[in-house]
């Protein structure tokens, strides 16, 4: 609210950012199962995205809100520094072992072949391995490399991140998207073999997402995952904390120190959520993996499946469009990786209680509203953008054979994407309001669309 308050924007914008760091420090330290019996268990990486109009202070927000996950981040640094230093050390003075010890095996066997070693050669120290929290441009490859030696888990920061979930949608990217589509869950091994990289496995690729976009984009590329092209893979419906919130009318100057007595708190939750006190914690151990995870009290519980029938019954009602039941569905994660990131939050201890659940489940009930705002901006994006391009037509600013090219270039509003601009000459051609024709010119053939006047009545 801090935040909010200092950039006069949506406390959403902040709010989603620290809610997806947080999870992504959690990792998979810890999980969550959800059911009294069942083996079923989630961990707390969760995606999110962030959406507003240019100028709104979308990427401010977040990178303060990131703020606390850097400071780990360049602690982490400098601790890595210092133990590549020892390991110097220690591996100097290895070498020296080593070379003694064999130097006095060769004294010994030149003496007698069959002479007893009586010196053991020691083992080399294992080099470090560096700790990271956040990774801003990366190839899929090196992020594999990055959580061969983080298998907690990491968050990838993509300021426009629908231009990064576009380039997935090319097919030469087919591996890149399978990467990251096993990665939401955190639970899923992957391997790597790679000429000249050699075989990598990753025992649960666990990645974070957070990125920010604009609400055109964001349509766009949600409509053409209702038209169930490339895009219409759950790529998008992963991200649970989906946010689009209003902008305030009113903008008033605020000039101050930032809460420094919030900021040291919040410091001290990412320090705890780092390095939990597993005694104070109190997780049940797997035996079969040995990995933590904590489930909800009695009262909780009741409340949790109770919410769970109430969502199961929305999503076989067959009222919803199929990728918005698809989007809704992922909430089986959201809400207990919510749950358990209050619960770590909070610093509490044993079973996880109906007052973090609540408030998981009320966040959740609140993003679904943003996430109706979102498919329904899919829904009418081929059509905003017919009906931008006819009133153009109208207006006469667009005269008889234009291109798509022409309109792209003049960067009208609803008109600056150029797949949004296709949908929407194709909607117009569909109704016989354009007359589309391609003429040669010796190189690639120039689209051409005519319009018809009767159409346009």
């Amino acid at each position: 609210m801090d935040i909010s308050d200092r950039m006069q924007c949506p406390p959403d914008f902040p709010a989603a950012a620290a809610i997806v760091a947080m999870g992504s420090v959690l990792g998979r330290q810890i999980g969550i199962r959800p059911k009294c019996l069942d083996n079923w268990t989630e961990v707390a990486n969760l995606w999110g995205l962030i959406v507003g109009r240019p100028g709104t202070m979308k990427s401010p927000a977040m990178n303060e809100a990131l703020g606390p996950l850097r400071r780990l981040e360049a602690k982490a640094r400098d601790e890595h520094l210092e133990a590549l230093t020892s390991y110097e050390r220690e591996a100097n003075i290895h070498k020296l072992r080593k070379n003694a010890a064999e130097e006095y095996a060769k004294k010994k066997f030149k003496i007698s072949p069959n002479a007893t070693l009586d010196v053991e050669i020691p083992a080399e120290p294992d080099t470090p391995k560096a700790k990271r929290f956040i990774v801003s441009d990366a190839t899929y490859e090196a992020l594999g490399a990055i959580l061969v030696n983080n298998p907690n888990g990491i968050l990838a920061f993509r300021d426009e991140l629908v231009a990064l979930l576009k380039t997935l949608d090319k097919e030469e990217y087919a591996a890149a998207r399978g990467f990251f589509l096993s990665a939401w869950d955190g639970k899923q091994g992957y391997t790597f073999d790679r000429i000249g990289r050699g075989h990598q496995h990753i025992e649960s690729v666990c990645v974070s997402m957070l990125g920010s976009t604009q609400p055109g984009k964001l349509a766009t590329y949600i409509g053409r995952a209702l038209k169930g092209g490339d895009g219409d893979d759950g790529m998008i419906q992963r991200f649970g904390v989906l946010t689009w919130p209003d902008q305030g009318q009113e903008w008033r100057n605020v000039d101050r120190l930032p809460d420094s007595s919030a900021k040291e708190l919040v410091h001290k939750v990412f320090d705890w959520l780092s390095r939990p006190n597993w005694a104070h914690v109190q997780p049940s151990i797997n035996p079969d993996d040995n990995s933590r995870y904590l489930s909800f009290d009695p009262q909780a519980s009741e409340l949790f499946i109770a919410w769970l029938g109430d969502l199961e019954s929305e999503l076989r009602s067959g009222i919803l469009h199929v990728s918005l039941e698809s989007h809704f569905a992922k909430y089986r994660k959201l809400v207990p990786a919510l749950a358990l990131i209050n619960h770590m939050a909070d610093g509490q201890s044993g079973f996880i209680t109906t007052a973090s659940l609540e408030r998981a489940i009320g966040y959740a009930t609140y993003l679904k509203t943003h996430a109706k705002r979102a498919y329904s901006a899919g829904l009418r994006s081929e059509a905003t953008a017919a009906a931008a391009i006819l009133s153009r037509i109208r207006k006469g600013e667009l005269a008889d054979g234009f291109t798509l090219r022409e309109i792209h270039q003049r960067d009208w509003s609803n008109l600056t994407d150029r797949d949004q601009i296709k949908s929407g000459l194709d909607m117009l051609l569909d109704y016989e309001w354009l007359r589309y024709t391609e003429i040669s010119t010796g190189g690639r053939p120039k689209g051409i669309y005519s319009i018809n006047p009767t159409g346009l009545r």
